[in-house]
């Protein structure tokens, strides 16, 4: 809770679809340290939960996340205690085997960009405006933005976004290949119900081996990547969504994808196995 007794970050579900609202929007949604640990808690939770088949961070009041919170100045505590709940939300969000997609509206700046950043599509409106602001502040990036600038960007553009600490339209961030779509206001929540629900529909498993495969594809050989590939493979051949696929094609008709297992449970009793 906030001081005013309002819910730092609002949890909504809807058909495998879990949206979080940082709602602190008289901050523009800057993230004060109960919002970092609520975050991190929510994060924890949806991964957890296999209910939840797409994950959706937005921001309340027409902002996304005006960064971390400084309006209390400095403190007395060394700042690498506060960075150890911002280092566990990058991984969290970077690590949720669910699709995740940012709906950006109003400013995204600094660990509020970097947020955005860390979810895997990027859904912007034209009035979103974006900035690593870290510079302007005498800081250097943090919430992973070191990491994610120049894999998505290339490292000489990451330089001129973390030196200069411009702020860019969401038209300049979509060229950069750092916003997914830009979508004018009053189609976004349709346009981002519409990409959620086809994830949702989607091959639990086989999306959660596709996102870790590219995550992780950048840092590997391409001998690594592929004994990487054939692992996932063997995974998803192992559920029903395969089996539904092909019947599903073959019977002119969408897939129902579940995700469960394909080996029949008295096989795993006679082979010594656990449903664990």
């Amino acid at each position: 809770m906030s001081g005013s007794g309002e819910q730092v970050l609002l949890t909504h579900d809807s058909d495998g679809v879990r949206t979080l609202t940082l709602n602190r929007p008289h901050r523009r949604n800057a993230i004060d340290d109960e919002l970092w640990r609520s975050l991190r808690d929510a994060l924890t939770a949806a991964g957890n939960d296999r209910d939840v088949r797409v994950l959706v961070v937005t921001g309340a009041g027409g902002a996304f996340c005006s960064g971390a919170d400084i309006s209390g100045g400095l403190r007395t505590e060394h700042p690498t205690y506060r960075m150890r709940v911002l280092s566990e939300v990058a991984l969290l969000l970077h690590e949720l085997p669910m699709p995740t997609v940012a709906k950006v509206t109003g400013v995204a700046v600094g660990a509020g960009w970097n947020l955005a950043l860390g979810c895997d599509l990027v859904v912007a409106t034209p009035s979103a405006r974006f900035s690593q602001i870290f510079a302007r502040r005498g800081l250097s990036l943090d919430l992973g933005g070191s990491w994610l600038l120049p894999k998505l960007v290339g490292l000489q553009q990451a330089k001129r976004l973390a030196l200069l600490a411009e702020t860019i339209d969401a038209e300049q961030a979509r060229a950069l290949n750092l916003v997914t779509w830009v979508v004018p206001d009053d189609e976004v929540e349709a346009f981002t119900d519409g990409v959620c629900a086809r994830l949702a529909s989607g091959a639990p498993v086989a999306l959660a081996q596709n996102k870790a495969l590219l995550n992780e594809g950048a840092d590997r050989t391409l001998r690594d990547a592929l004994a990487a590939e054939a692992r996932a493979q063997a995974v998803n051949f192992a559920t029903c969504d395969v089996a539904e696929a092909y019947a599903a094609y073959a019977d002119r008709r969408d897939p129902k994808f579940t995700g469960a297992w394909a080996v029949p449970v008295g096989d795993r009793a006679r082979r010594g196995g656990s449903d664990a």
